[in-house]
């Protein structure tokens, strides 16, 4: 997973120690998405499934589930 580019939100700032999502595209066409906090557990998923939990969380779809 060392060879993709990963990419966190900007919301992260330049805390390294703040945990975050971090994703990649990969260059078979899927979308990787990790923890920063335990890099080596990688989940993986289509283009079409990303956009539209993206979509969802925009939308606040799971801001009942959050917990502070």
């Amino acid at each position: 997973m060392s060879e993709l580019a990963w990419r966190k939100s900007s919301f992260s700032g330049d805390d390294a120690n703040r945990d975050c999502v971090e994703v990649a595209a990969a260059p078979e066409g899927l979308v990787h998405f990790r923890e920063s906090d335990t890099p080596g557990v990688v989940a993986v998923t289509t283009p079409a499934k990303w956009g539209a939990f993206v979509k969802g969380v925009k939308a606040g779809e799971f801001d009942d589930r959050l917990t502070s």
